[in-house]
């Protein structure tokens, strides 16, 4: 191929060929915000001014310096970016075209790569560059997509190659040296506190939580390292040690500079749509105390009505002068400042929640209670029902006999005239199960204010696909001691009377007990922390001209970022999911737990249903499974897009590999491999499930799974939040007293103001203020997200195969979305709307920006 570009480019020379090259940069300049900084554009006129100008030379692919030994590629002669004081520059931020004319050199041949000095003040944002009529080959595109800083401060410049595709073996000889210097760069050298204009990305362990500067309070374990506490590793910022196993924290207000690698800093339009919709406000409320509140509970809606006041024109703050008027003082925009007022004004106002916008009193009903396990926010743990009573995998030797306390007695009358080993046979009886993940942590838990169970759900499927409540068991432990077992009542369904109150009690502790195994395992740690180490492993080891790398970059965008500010503001001692989710102190104590049975090839959606029993092998079913509740709305279009996902990976495998060899012999794909399972999940690396990344078939997989966590299952359990727990009555997330006895005080109160007495017991009003404004902000997309089947930047390669594939990829997401909405109008499929009239559109693909319930980002980006 490169004798033939050859050839052209001899023959072309031979004639009237020109000697100059076009070529034009699309780059942003340093902004703060939404706004140029015109400090740095000051400073740039002057440099320009100087000579000290922005300079670009191209890399040949096919011939090398004369005098190099390592056979790098010839280097042109210096262009420069043209106009850069002259070119209008607006005050918005944003993209500024500039042209740069190379003077053409024939023995460059074939431009490579193309290094870049920036002899500026100040760093500015490179997207790409274009070369217009290179002989022999017309357009070469080089996308960019980083941040360069001055020249000075980098050893070598930057190199950024065309938009070409290698395997390492296939990478043309006078780029592999770059190839090679530039994976080096980013892996560092694991010394020192790492800073802004870095470009390494490295592991550590979560031993930044916590702050022994704090107090005992604030201890916290470190997750990571030890079999004790197993974590997966997040990115490495190397900040000094406060004691020998905790790094310092950040100042709260500081936040937003913790480090990730600059090119993973979110957009200047992400960051400013974050703090438009308060994060910033988030970080101000948990620095000024608001933990003392947490146990105090001083404030209580006394009726139903007052929290729909929160959707329906606001309602006054408590009085809380010394909070309000701190976090006030701190406001930097006067929108924040709006979200807490101290001048007695009303509250801000938040959206309606979907589950609450047809109908009020919907989401209390049996059938949505049921509904939102298969099409809610959190609807990848039910589980079908192979024995019963149901048993626990508890180590008996430390908690004694663990197993379920529900008889045949509270839900033989319950089955539609089926008998109990007839339901369990013709696959009708179902469980949502919390007790064993929480039953270890409940004692601690409840030294805390909080007062909550293990809670144990049995539904049975009827005959129309919804499910029916059976049975719930609230299981607190033994009082003598873990290893005497457990303590627990089992509550049925019942209408009216106190008997209803006390079944619409229990449902609330069902959905504590979710919504706190939601936010820490199904959204935080099986797809946040999970993912980060294949982002970090994805830079130290492929690059950029790897096939791999071009298929997963798209899914890994923001992720470091979000992850980080959540260490920060979110998961950290003392921090807002400490102060909103019931586990409290422990919670990302129990998350580390739980990480022990995270098995990456589960992650597979057909893996995973069948692993939960609501799903079985039938390889005549489309996806190669057949659903036991076949309207299962999270299943029926997970897998339309997890089968779409394999097949674009596959068809785009295919292209580059073309026998299982190939994947043997690629040396950055096994490197990238070995450090992820050893470094990235060392604490599992010894499992027997990882996959040996030895056939094709193991890389289509692998990467299925990785693109799917990014994106679907993320979607899954993310963007429902606000939908379905912005109305936290819904899914309370604190239980703050016991299911009353009866004969006692609390029962009278039960009987004589039930719906007083439901709000006492769940989440107070301050923090239902703090968990909505959180969650509000968690289910919004930002006006710059990119979704599956997109990509931001249609030249994202040179190669018309993949395009090809990715095109096809699109059209049938296009068609899968189309069949969603076909199906939410089916009457028949009742688990796609359910009671509160909520159609199920978490995976429907695309979205626009802003609180829609619907769209599919590519990655875990918020």
């Amino acid at each position: 191929m490169f004798q033939k570009i050859m050839d052209a480019i001899n023959g072309c020379c031979a004639g009237d060929c020109k000697k100059k090259i076009r070529g034009t940069a699309v780059l942003m300049k340093k902004n703060v915000l939404d706004l140029t900084d015109l400090t740095a554009l000051i400073h740039d006129r002057w440099d320009e001014f100087l000579g000290q100008r922005v300079s670009l030379q191209l890399i040949s692919a096919v011939n090398s310096e004369p005098s190099e030994n390592d056979l790098r590629g010839k280097l042109g002669k210096p262009a420069y970016l043209e106009k850069w004081s002259t070119a209008a520059t607006s005050l918005a931020a944003g993209e500024t075209t500039f042209e740069v004319t190379f003077d053409w050199d024939e023995e460059i041949g074939v431009p490579g790569a193309l290094l870049i000095k920036n002899n500026h003040h100040s760093e500015f944002y490179l997207k790409t560059v274009t070369l217009e009529d290179v002989p022999g080959l017309g357009r070469v595109h080089f996308v960019c997509k980083s941040w360069i800083y001055h020249a000075e401060h980098y050893s070598k410049p930057r190199i950024f190659f065309a938009n070409k595709t290698y395997l390492p073996q296939e990478t043309p000889a006078p780029l592999r040296k770059y190839r090679e210097e530039e994976l080096f760069q980013l892996r560092g050298n694991r010394e020192g506190e790492l800073k802004e204009l870095d470009r390494v990305y490295d592991y550590d362990v979560y031993n930044d939580l916590g702050s022994s500067k704090k107090g005992p309070e604030y201890f916290r374990p470190v997750l990571g390292g030890s079999s004790e506490h197993p974590y997966p590793r997040r990115g490495r910022t190397g900040r000094k040690k406060d004691d020998p196993n905790t790094e310092s924290r950040l100042p709260l207000l500081k936040s937003l500079n913790i480090y990730v690698p600059r090119d993973e800093r979110f957009s200047h339009l992400k960051m400013a749509d974050v703090l438009a919709y308060g994060l910033k406000t988030v970080a101000q409320v948990a620095k000024n105390g608001l933990d003392i509140f947490a146990d105090a509970t001083p404030n209580e809606f006394d009726s139903f009505d007052d929290v729909l006041k929160l959707y329906e024109g606001g309602i006054k703050l408590p009085s809380v002068p010394p909070l309000l008027g701190s976090i006030r003082k701190n406001m930097p925009l006067e929108f924040l400042a709006e979200i807490f007022r101290s001048d007695g004004e009303l509250f801000f106002e938040f959206p309606k929640p979907q589950v609450i916008q047809d109908n009020h009193s919907a989401w209390r009903t049996d059938e949505e209670f049921g509904r939102e396990m298969l099409a809610g926010v959190n609807p990848v743990i039910i589980r079908r029902l192979e024995e019963f009573p149901p048993k626990s995998k508890l180590d008996r030797e430390l908690y004694g006999d663990q197993n379920s306390k529900i008889t045949g007695e509270h839900i033989q009358n319950s089955l539609d005239g089926l008998t109990i080993d007839e339901a369990i046979r013709n696959n009708r009886m179902f469980i949502l199960d919390h007790h064993d993940a929480l039953m270890p942590y409940l004692r601690r838990i409840n030294t805390t204010s909080t007062k909550t169970y293990a809670t144990r759900t049995l539904l049975f499927l009827k005959d129309d696909g919804t499910l029916k409540p059976l049975a719930i068991e609230l299981s607190w432990p033994h009082e003598k001691g873990d290893e005497y077992g457990f303590n627990s009542e089992v509550y049925t369904p019942a209408e009216h009377g106190v008997e209803s109150s006390i079944w619409q009690l229990a449902k609330a502790f069902v959905g504590v007990n979710d919504s706190g195994y939601h936010q820490l395992i199904s959204h935080w740690l099986h797809t946040h922390a999970v993912i980060e180490p294949f982002v970090i492993a994805t830079n130290r080891h492929l690059s950029v001209l790897h096939p791999i790398y071009k298929l997963l970059e798209p899914h890994f965008r923001d992720t470091m970022n979000i992850n980080a500010l959540a260490r920060q503001i979110l998961i950290n001692a003392g921090g807002f999911l400490e102060l909103t989710v019931y586990p409290s102190k422990y919670a990302m104590e129990m998350s580390s737990s739980l990480y022990r049975s995270w098995d990456f090839t589960e992650q597979a959606l057909p893996e995973d249903l069948k692993k939960r029993g609501v799903a079985v092998d039938d390889p005549n079913s489309p996806h190669g499974v057949r659903l036991l509740i076949e309207d299962y709305p999270y299943a029926v279009d997970g897998l339309e897009i997890w089968s779409a996902i394999k097949e674009w990976v596959r068809d785009y495998c295919f292209i580059y590999y073309k026998t299982d060899e190939m994947v043997q012999n690629d040396t950055e794909i096994q490197s990238w491999w070995k450090e992820l399972r050893e470094e990235g999940h060392g604490d599992l690396k010894d499992a027997p499930w990882w996959p040996k990344m030895q056939t094709r078939q193991e890389l289509i997989e692998s990467c299925t799974i990785i693109i799917w966590v990014g994106s679907a299952l993320h979607a899954a359990v993310n963007f429902g939040q606000y939908p379905y727990a912005g109305y936290l009555l819904n899914r309370p997330t604190i239980s703050r007293r016991f299911m009353p006895r009866q004969g006692s005080p609390e029962y009278e109160e039960l009987e004589s103001n039930p719906d007083k007495f439901f709000l006492e017991t769940i989440t107070a009003q301050l923090q239902t203020l703090l968990g909505i404004s959180l969650i509000e902000i968690l289910s919004r997309h930002s006006s710059d997200e990119v979704y599956l089947g997109q990509r931001d930047n249609p030249e994202w390669t040179a190669d018309k195969e993949p395009l090809e594939a990715f095109k096809k990829f699109g059209r049938k997401l296009e068609v899968i979305q189309d069949r969603m909405f076909d199906m939410n109008k089916d009457v028949s499929l009742k688990n796609r709307v359910g009671p509160v009239k909520v159609p199920y559109t978490l995976l429907v693909p695309t979205s626009e920006a802003g609180l829609t319930g619907r769209g599919i980002p590519n990655s875990v980006s918020i």
